[in-house]
């Protein structure tokens, strides 16, 4: 895409994010990038380039600032945010300063409120030795391991939800490949899938009996609205211009300013 499309397919995206939002007002996000061992560091400066850069645009109707301290959360800070999108993960009870309790509590009475969450790959993996069972229901699933990290196929379960509409029925992405335990189905809706064929699955068999391996996904949780995406190890994934529609599309549904519908326990994967 020439770069005179680029700019005005970014415009469009930043216009949306704020729709329902009063007017002239800005959707205020946090970016938490706070991590505790391995750290996704292409992946986590590629999500703040895409909010930086959809922030910055003209008429743009959203605001970012990052986090990267998990002992700010408290409901006076997070109140000033109406999203938090976060790439953020480890056992960040082991950090200085750590995560507590009343930490913890702040982040899932934010969502429940009414506000936005979206998680980025790693975000499923947040507190896995101390459990935070909350978190866990929250995000609907802990991650456990990544058994594909090569070109994959992925299935389009619901391509009329903002997140995903413009990616087709099926695309193909190289990309490092979660799989989740606990993840359930029935507890979500599914936006895409990792398509089967297109992989060993049996590498995830002691993963998942199911061989279901969900990749995005997005449901109410109180009040709020959660939108998971497992893509983005890598800064070549939200280099394409679709994956950033991808984010700034699931954060605008996330906020309440793009509608979709999200009925749980969905099944759009091609019938055999």
């Amino acid at each position: 895409m020439r770069a005179v499309q680029r700019v005005a397919w970014l415009a469009v995206v930043v216009m949306a994010v704020g729709v329902g939002a009063e007017a002239g007002a800005k959707r205020h996000v946090v970016y938490f990038s706070q991590t505790e061992g391995f750290r996704h560091g292409d992946g986590i400066a590629g999500v703040l380039g895409v909010l930086k850069d959809a922030a910055a645009k003209e008429n743009a109707t959203i605001e970012v600032e990052e986090c990267t301290d998990c002992s700010k959360w408290t409901p006076e800070y997070l109140g000033k945010f109406d999203a938090m999108v976060s790439y953020g993960g480890g056992e960040l009870t082991k950090v200085n300063p750590p995560l507590t309790d009343e930490n913890k509590k702040a982040l899932i009475e934010f969502v429940k409120g009414g506000k936005g969450f979206v998680a980025i790959h790693s975000a499923s993996y947040v507190c896995p030795g101390t459990k935070w069972p909350e978190y866990a229901e929250m995000v609907n699933s802990v991650f456990v391991s990544h058994p594909w990290s090569q070109k994959v196929r992925m299935i389009v379960e619901d391509t009329k939800h903002p997140a995903t509409a413009g990616l087709g029925e099926s695309f193909e992405v190289v990309d490092e490949i979660y799989a989740f335990n606990p993840w359930s189905r029935e507890k979500t809706h599914v936006l895409i899938s990792l398509d089967n064929e297109s992989v060993d699955p049996k590498k995830g068999e002691g993963v998942r009996k199911d061989l279901d391996f969900g990749i995005a996904w997005c449901h109410p949780y109180g009040k709020g609205k959660v939108f998971y995406t497992a893509l983005g190890h890598g800064k070549n994934v939200w280099a394409e211009e679709r994956f950033q529609k991808h984010l700034l599309n699931g954060l605008s549904w996330a906020m309440g300013d793009l509608a979709g519908e999200a009925p749980l326990g969905t099944d759009g994967r091609p019938k055999k």
